[in-house]
C-alpha cells in the first residue's frame, strides 16, 4: 500500500542514487574516453563535450520535467526519470563509440533533472516553516552520494572500466522497483495545472522567476552563487595538483571531507540556524562564509590549509537550501515543480559556463611559481562572484525589511 509517510525516505534514496551514479563517472569517464580515441587532444575535446552535454540537457529538461510534474503528478515523472538514468548507465556500459557515449550523457542529463521533481515533492508534503530544513536533508544526501560515487567508481574500475556503469544501472532499476511499489503521489488532483510549454522554456522560466515579487533579485544571488561553486568544483583537482602536487588519492580524500562537511551542515547545522536566524539571515551567514573561504583558498600556500578552510566554511554549505526555501515559500503551491526546475536550470547552465571561465584563468597562471599568490586567481574569480551575490542578497533583504522585521522584539 502506498503511504504518504513513505515519500520522504524514497525521495532521499532517489537523490542519493542519482548523485552516486553521477559521482561514479568522475574517476572513470576520462579513462573510458581514452579507450575510444588514443589522441590526447581528441580525448580532452570529447571529455569537455561529454561534461557540457550533461549540464546542457539538464538545463533544458529541468523546467520541462517540473512543468509536467505540476500537471500529471510527481510520482510518474520521478519513475520515468529513474528509468532514464538507468538507461543512460546501461548504454554507457555497452557503448563502443564516442557518439553513443554522447547520446547516453544527453539522456542522463535530461533524466538527472529528477532532482527538480524531488524538490517539488518535498515542497508538496512539508509545511512552509519546515521546508528549508527538508531541502537541507535533500542537499545532505546529495553530498553523501557525491562522497560515495567517486570512491565506488574508483574501486569498481579496478575490475573493468565499464563495471561501475553496470552497477549504477542495476541500482537504478532497484530504485525504480522500490518507487513503483512504495512511492505515493504527493500532488492532489485539485492542485494540478495545465502545461504551458512557453513557461517550460528554461530561459523564460528564469526570467519569469526573476519577476516574482519578493524574490526576483534573489535569482541573481542564486546565479552568482552557483557560478562560484561550480568554478571551485571544476578546477579543484587541477589547481591542487599544480599548487600542492596532489594526486588522485589526496584529491579523493579532500572531496570526501567536502562531502562529509556539507552533509553535516545541511542535515544538522542548517536546522539550528533556521530556528535561530530564519531563512534570510541564514542565507547571509552562508554567503559571507563562502566569500571569505574562496579568498583563503586562493591564498593558501600549504595543502593542509585547504582542509582547515573546508572545515571553517561549514556555514557556506547552507546557502542553497536556505535560498530554495525562501523561493519555494514565495510562489504558488501549484507551481513548485516549474519553480524549482528554474533553479535547477540555473545550476545546470552555471555548471557549463563556470569551467569555461575557470579553466582558462587557471591556464593563464599555470606558468607562475606554485608559491606565487596569483596562482589562486581562479578562486579569486569565485570570490568576486560570491561577493556580488552577498551584496545583492544584503540589499534585497534590507529593501524588503525581512531582516529588520525579524530582529524587532515581539
Amino acid at each position: 500500500m502506498l503511504t504518504r509517510k513513505a515519500g520522504i525516505p524514497f525521495i532521499l534514496v532517489t537523490v542519493f542514487l542519482d548523485m552516486l551514479g553521477f559521482g561514479i563517472v568522475i574517476p572513470v569517464l576520462p579513462a573510458l574516453v581514452a579507450t575510444m580515441t588514443p589522441d590526447k587532444p581528441s580525448q580532452a575535446y570529447w571529455y569537455g563535450i561529454l561534461l557540457a552535454s550533461y549540464g546542457l540537457a539538464q538545463f533544458f529538461s529541468a523546467p520541462l520535467l517540473g512543468a509536467v510534474s505540476d500537471r500529471f503528478g510527481r510520482r510518474s515523472v520521478l519513475l520515468i526519470s529513474i528509468l532514464g538514468l538507468a538507461l543512460n548507465f546501461f548504454i554507457t556500459a555497452l557503448s563502443p563509440w564516442l557518439w553513443l557515449l554522447l547520446v547516453s550523457r544527453l539522456i542522463g542529463g535530461a533524466a538527472g533533472a529528477s532532482y527538480t521533481v524531488a524538490g517539488a515533492y518535498i515542497a508538496d508534503i512539508t509545511t512552509p516553516e519546515n521546508r528549508s530544513r527538508s531541502f537541507g536533508l535533500l542537499g545532505a544526501v546529495f553530498g553523501l552520494g557525491f562522497i560515495c560515487g567517486p570512491m565506488l567508481g574508483g574501486l569498481l574500475a579496478a575490475n573493468g572500466l565499464r563495471l561501475p556503469y553496470f552497477v549504477a544501472a542495476a541500482l537504478g532499476m532497484v530504485n525504480w522497483l522500490y518507487g513503483y511499489f512504495v512511492l505515493p503521489e504527493s500532488l492532489p488532483r485539485d492542485r494540478r495545472t495545465r502545461i504551458d510549454f512557453k513557461k517550460a522554456n528554461p530561459f523564460l522560466t528564469i526570467v519569469r522567476l526573476s519577476q516574482v515579487r519578493g524574490i526576483g533579485s534573489l535569482v541573481l544571488v542564486y546565479i552568482f552563487t552557483m557560478f562560484a561553486q561550480f568554478t571551485l568544483q571544476t578546477t579543484w583537482v587541477l589547481y591542487t595538483a599544480f599548487r600542492f602536487g596532489w594526486g588522485p588519492q589526496e584529491n579523493g580524500i579532500s572531496l570526501f571531507v567536502v562531502g562529509v562537511v556539507g552533509a553535516v551542515a545541511q542535515a544538522w547545522l542548517l536546522g539550528i540556524l533556521l530556528k535561530r536566524l530564519g531563512d534570510m539571515r541564514t542565507a547571509l551567514v552562508g554567503l559571507t562564509s563562502s566569500f571569505l573561504a574562496y579568498i583563503l583558498y586562493g591564498l593558501a600556500t600549504q595543502g593542509w590549509m585547504m582542509y582547515g578552510i573546508i572545515l571553517a566554511n561549514v556555514l557556506g554549505f547552507v546557502i542553497a537550501p536556505a535560498l530554495q526555501g525562501i523561493v519555494s515559500k514565495a510562489v504558488d503551491p501549484r507551481h513548485q515543480g516549474i519553480t524549482l526546475g528554474s533553479l535547477n536550470s540555473i545550476s545546470s547552465i552555471m555548471g557549463v559556463i563556470a569551467p569555461l571561465v575557470g579553466t582558462p584563468v587557471l591556464a593563464q597562471v599555470s606558468g607562475l611559481p606554485a608559491t606565487d599568490w596569483r596562482v589562486g586567481a581562479t578562486f579569486f574569480v569565485a570570490a568576486v562572484a560570491q561577493g556580488v551575490a552577498l551584496l545583492q542578497a544584503y540589499l534585497h533583504f534590507r529593501k524588503t525589511r525581512f531582516v529588520l522585521s525579524a530582529m524587532e522584539p515581539a
